[in-house]
């Protein structure tokens, strides 16, 4: 069979009835924000272990396509597996209220035969279960949550890890006056979508990163609760630079966009998250803590498409596989000390090694 190109699915929702439609769209959609499949996976041809098709449906977390960061990224990887493997189908589903409607979407698209429905939203750990239970044959994948069930992929990253060197090179930088735009205070921010232990992972790691460079350095954080605000992350930044913060780590999908518009118009620096955030505001965004949903994306419907992937188990991703890290800080290198840099990678080989154990508040 054909495989499906695109995605860009529509919900339509009754709300008297709680009824919850997949719209299949036609084909042709482009990339959202620009993004690109960035896999490491090669230019050889994946190989296939038969002619049946595989029907796989993304559901988009909150911040929504177009966020420029988590959804768009994962709609990377999406969609180069669908390049990728002949015998795969995909599709996008896409809410106003993913939250609320998560346990209708799930089963909506359980009830419509995709052999895979892959759920990009954290909320969704409380009825996924209950869902995958009462849908034993088909697999089910979460994304920065485990669920124990035996149809249920968790896909986990080591944000922690790639945040704590963030939190390393922020806490460097922001006690060296000689940057343009550091002030005298050593003091840097980060701002979280939602106080949760997958935002939490995040926040705990960058501000460990910065206290083994400097136990002084004020970290202050705030929480959004929003993940699709712009105007409402730039006040929250702004609020911190009112107290000295001179880099602003976000955490907050879409909301982050404002972070980054805030340490422009201050002359100072964000941190941007999940994608290479850097060219939002070339100069102004110290670096990006890369979380390669992409690859993880990928790689499970790669294991799909091959007969591999293995029922129930729980994926991880870190530093060792380049799953997470900083970006290659194309725009800010140049005012960057070479040894801080040296010291940053000296620290992910510690991580690595094992020498360094960054806390995982999710465990």
């Amino acid at each position: 069979m054909r495989k499906r190109r695109c995605a860009g699915g529509l919900l339509g929702f009754v709300a008297s009835l709680l009824v919850l439609a997949v719209l299949i769209a036609g084909c042709g959609r482009p990339s959202p924000g620009g993004q690109q499949g960035t896999g490491t996976q090669g230019g050889s041809q994946p190989s296939q272990s038969s002619d049946r098709t595989y029907r796989v449906a993304m559901i988009i977390a909150q911040g929504g396509l177009g966020d420029q960061s988590y959804n768009d990224l994962a709609y990377a990887g999406l969609q180069k597996a669908a390049r990728d493997f002949q015998n795969v189908e995909v599709q996008t589903i896409e809410s106003p209220d993913v939250v609320n409607q998560g346990e209708a979407l799930l089963r909506q698209a359980a009830q419509s035969g995709y052999d895979l429905v892959l759920t990009l939203e954290y909320s969704h750990f409380d009825p996924l279960p209950r869902v995958a239970r009462d849908f034993p044959d088909t697999k089910f994948a979460i994304v920065n949550v485990e669920v124990k069930e035996p149809n249920v992929n968790s896909i986990l990253f080591e944000e922690h890890q790639g945040s704590f060197l963030a939190g390393a090179l922020a806490a460097l930088v922001t006690r060296d006056t000689s940057i343009p735009g550091i002030n005298d205070k050593k003091v840097i921010g980060v701002i979280g979508g939602t106080k949760s232990p997958g935002i939490d992972k995040f926040l705990v790691g960058y501000e460990e990163g910065a206290h083994y460079i400097d136990p002084e350095v004020q970290v202050i954080a705030t929480y959004s609760n929003n993940f699709g605000d712009p105007t409402l992350g730039r006040e929250l930044a702004l609020a911190q630079m009112e107290q000295g913060a001179d880099i602003v780590y976000h955490v907050a999908g879409g909301t982050g966009a404002g972070v980054i518009a805030a340490a422009q118009e201050r002359g100072v620096y964000a941190i941007g998250v999940d994608s290479d955030q850097d060219g939002m505001a070339p100069g102004h965004v110290l670096t990006s803590m890369l979380k390669r949903v992409d690859v993880a994306v990928y790689d499970v419907i790669k294991r799909l498409a091959e007969g591999t992937l293995e029922a129930g188990a729980t994926l991880r991703y870190g530093l060792d596989v380049g799953a997470v890290g900083l970006s290659e800080m194309k725009y800010t290198r140049d005012k960057i000390p070479a040894e801080y840099l040296a010291k940053v990678e000296e620290l992910k080989q510690k991580i690595i090694s094992g020498e360094i154990v960054v806390t995982d508040v999710t465990r």
